[in-house]
């Protein structure tokens, strides 16, 4: 995985010290001027989520938002650190992802949701090896990238993310136990709808179970490993991109023959994570007539709303099966 923790022996050092100092000024810390329960998220897609249960009776606010840059790379500035300072819930990814809000200092009051850790076998948080010094090698560690291998790319698990829906809405229900129905109905809500993309899911692996697609990284591997289909993208090119460094030559021709063969049915390419190689893909893909389907690690401009963006995701991989090449032993 990126590197993504590196800065945190230099900017944090700096940005936590000013930000608790900052953070730590509220008389009513956990709650806006309005009464609304003061929700801080790494993400606006984790935003998104928290926006749906709090709705009107929640102000959320999300650190990193864009839509063409890399979340790993973010450094929080001390206002932001401030922010989850005063914060009375905070939302946050885990599993190194967005190392800034494990690692920010927290209100005595707030009350944590970590999605990694809501995942099966949540104890891969702490200890396992997630946590790479720069520049080392994936391999060393065993680390299995088939779809449904546990990364930290959880906000494509869709059952992981109804399960954070619901610690949400207690958390926000204890915050403001007079609004914890209206909450709990946001909750349910948004579970159904999770309902619904899992059963279009369902419906891919009914129709096309084993499927072979490549992935310039494993970003979208727990929906496709719910999809019923394959990634057999390298490991060792995934694990390159996803870390920053360029793949192997082996590994890059390897993965261009499974374009240039047409023995993949689509190209699953994460637009916020690309160099050269990646790109490189996109030429072959094209030529070759594999669908390319472009997925991201946060919301696309113009959506603010989790689900539309994940039913848009499914939906555009549904049609790139329908249109892709036929898969080959």
């Amino acid at each position: 995985m990126r590197t993504w923790t590196r800065f945190l022996g230099v900017t944090a050092a700096l940005t936590l010290a000013t930000g608790v100092a900052a953070g730590c000024s509220s008389d009513d810390a956990g709650t806006t001027s309005d009464g609304k329960v003061d929700v801080v998220a790494s993400t606006d897609v984790w935003g998104a989520v928290a926006s749906a249960i709090g709705g009107e009776h929640a102000q959320v606010t999300a650190l990193y938002t864009s839509p063409a840059g890399d979340p790993h790379e973010f450094e929080a500035s001390a206002k932001d650190t401030a922010k989850v300072a005063d914060a009375g819930v905070v939302v946050l990814n885990g599993g190194h992802y967005d190392a800034y809000m494990e690692e920010a200092p927290k209100g005595p009051d707030a009350i944590v949701v970590n999605a990694f850790d809501l995942m099966e076998g949540a104890e891969h948080s702490e200890g396992d090896g997630h946590d790479h010094a720069e520049g080392e090698a994936h391999e060393e560690e065993g680390h299995d990238h088939a779809p449904g291998a546990v990364n930290e790319h959880v906000f494509y698990n869709l059952t992981v993310v109804g399960d954070v829906a619901d610690k949400i809405a207690n958390a926000l229900s204890e915050k403001d136990s007079a609004n914890e129905q209206y909450y709990r109905d946001n909750a349910g809500t948004f579970n159904k709808q999770i309902a619904d993309l899992q059963t279009q899911l369902a419906a891919i692996k009914a129709t096309d179970s084993g499927a072979r697609v490549a992935q310039t990284e494993p970003l979208a591997g727990y929906l496709l490993a719910e999809a019923g289909l394959e990634d057999v993208t390298p490991a060792g090119f995934q694990d390159a991109v996803e870390a920053g460094q360029s793949p192997s030559a082996r590994d890059v021709a390897a993965t261009q023959d499974l374009l240039r063969d047409r023995s993949v049915r689509a190209l699953v390419y994460n637009t916020q994570a690309v160099d050269e190689s990646a790109k490189g893909l996109l030429d072959i893909a094209s030529a070759s007539g594999v669908p390319v389907v472009d997925f991201t690690e946060t919301l696309p401009a113009g959506v603010t709303d989790y689900i539309a963006w994940q039913r848009a995701n499914v939906e555009t991989l549904t049609s790139a099966l329908a249109s892709g090449a036929p898969s080959t032993p």
